[in-house]
């Protein structure tokens, strides 16, 4: 019997991928860069299954391309904005996500930008490699505590919350805006309180970035919100690049409106070497790493693997983005 065909649009580590190769007839784009549109479309034709990233646009034109017996797509990240889900429901496909197990790598990356953006890290380091670093100065550098500062997390769900932990550690009020308000039993241990948008954004000294790119979150943060901000602001990004208006963010950060961002994730992503934040020492940009350690990404190819191959048996996914897929469905 014939093995299922499946691509996988790059390599992934070989918790995951192993799994994929060992139990399909499986393609994977060995380029580090993501396949050219064209060649993502003729690799999927016939495919019983397609492993993405977020780089990989899966819309009506793809899925019309891999052809009618494609039997589930597996994306590699917690988001899926890359994936045309309405659709792919709407043609029985079941979508799988890697949620909850890059919580913590996530959250730890956060808290690190905002401490590197408040204390000027990257600047030091670029101050030294310079040959500037002549005498200690008491007006070197300065940049603002974080212990005892307010943080305003902005999307409080598992990352949010995984944020909120780590600045109780430093004694930070927590101030939290989500779409709702959540229950005390969560976010009372967390010593975290609901307030609406425009007030987190006055009162915050760091305002951190947890929600899910939607119409409603693409330039949340733009030159009105950032003209609310203190000066002494600091802007962390670890959701999605579309959530900040780049413009007015270089010109807030420029102008003095607030005083430093860090941003794991721009739009577009890669950022050009020539974008205007990349002028600013005062805007520190990585590129989209938060969840980048080794058990991390790791567990992610497990669970990118499990949903792909259980898709492929017709079982249900282990954590399907689309669960309204199966009403009417029987799966084992």
């Amino acid at each position: 019997m014939a093995r299922p065909k499946v691509f996988v649009s790059r390599i992934i580590p070989d918790d995951g991928l192993r799994m994929v190769t060992e139990a399909t007839d499986a393609t994977v784009w060995q380029d580090e860069l993501p396949p050219p549109r064209d060649e993502l479309l003729r690799a999927v034709e016939g495919c019983d299954g397609i492993l993405t990233l977020l780089t990989d646009k899966v819309d009506a034109q793809l899925l019309d391309r891999a052809g009618p017996q494609l039997k589930v797509v597996s994306n590699y990240a917690v988001g899926f904005d890359n994936v045309d889900i309405p659709e792919c429901t709407r043609r029985g496909i079941p979508v799988g996500n890697t949620p909850g197990v890059l919580t913590e790598t996530t959250a730890d990356l956060a808290f690190a930008l905002l401490m590197a953006a408040a204390r000027r890290i990257a600047e030091g380091d670029r101050y030294v490699r310079a040959g500037k670093w002549k005498t200690w100065g008491p007006m070197l550098l300065m940049g603002p505590d974080v212990h005892g500062a307010t943080i305003g997390i902005v999307g409080f769900g598992r990352i949010g919350q995984a944020m909120a932990r780590r600045a109780s550690g430093f004694g930070m009020t927590v101030l939290y805006h989500d779409v709702n308000e959540l229950p005390g039993d969560v976010t009372e241990p967390l010593g975290a309180q609901f307030v609406p948008l425009p007030e987190l954004l006055t009162r915050a000294d760091f305002v951190s970035l947890h929600v899910n790119l939607t119409e409603e979150t693409r330039h949340l943060i733009d030159a009105r919100a950032l003209r609310a901000m203190k000066p002494t602001a600091v802007l962390v990004n670890t959701s999605r690049g579309p959530v900040v208006d780049g413009a007015a963010l270089h010109d807030a950060l420029k102008s003095g409106e607030i005083a430093a961002a860090a941003l794991d994730v721009t739009d577009p992503e890669p950022l050009p070497a020539d974008d205007a934040l990349l002028s600013l020492d005062n805007c520190l940009v990585v590129p989209h790493i938060a969840s980048a350690s080794p058990a991390t990404r790791g567990r992610m190819a497990e669970m990118a693997a499990a949903n792909l191959l259980a898709g492929l048996r017709g079982e249900r996914l282990p954590t399907p983005v689309n669960p309204e897929v199966y009403e009417g469905r029987k799966t084992t």
